[in-house]
């Protein structure tokens, strides 16, 4: 019986790189950010508050990062993951920390998912679009 496994999970510097990258997306959209990255685990890999973003978006980005991370796929994808009013759709959106709006995107490397990012200050459109460069970023 194997007793442990490896799980991937994304470098600090690629973390620092992403939402370095994030925040410079969010400058060119005008826009004041927070940005988390979460790594495969859950944990927390770096995050950046741009001053005078919201403080209420400093727990929302790192949430979207965590629940991207665990679910593997975009926050924004929950609205078509789960039909309204079904009873996996209220008791997903009642745990804490999971984001089911724009904004969260995972992390992957090779089809594995390493983490996630989450940004939160803008639209759910703008959100996703900083998510999406500081994934660029790592390519």
């Amino acid at each position: 019986m194997k007793v442990s496994v490896n799980q991937a999970v994304i470098s600090s510097d690629a973390a620092n790189a992403a939402v370095t990258a994030a925040v410079a997306r969010a400058r060119e959209l005008n826009i004041l950010v927070n940005v988390g990255v979460a790594d495969s685990g859950g944990n927390l890999a770096a995050f950046l508050r741009m001053p005078g973003a919201f403080l209420q978006s400093i727990d929302i980005a790192i949430d979207k990062a965590t629940t991207a991370a665990g679910f593997g796929f975009p926050t924004s994808g929950w609205q078509e993951a789960l039909p309204e009013g079904s009873l996996l759709r209220e008791g997903i959106l009642q745990r804490p920390g999971v984001v089911a709006f724009g904004g969260g995107v995972p992390i992957k490397i090779d089809g594995e998912v390493i983490g996630g990012i989450g940004v939160s200050g803008g639209t759910e459109e703008e959100d996703e679009q900083c998510a999406l460069a500081g994934i660029a970023a790592l390519a």
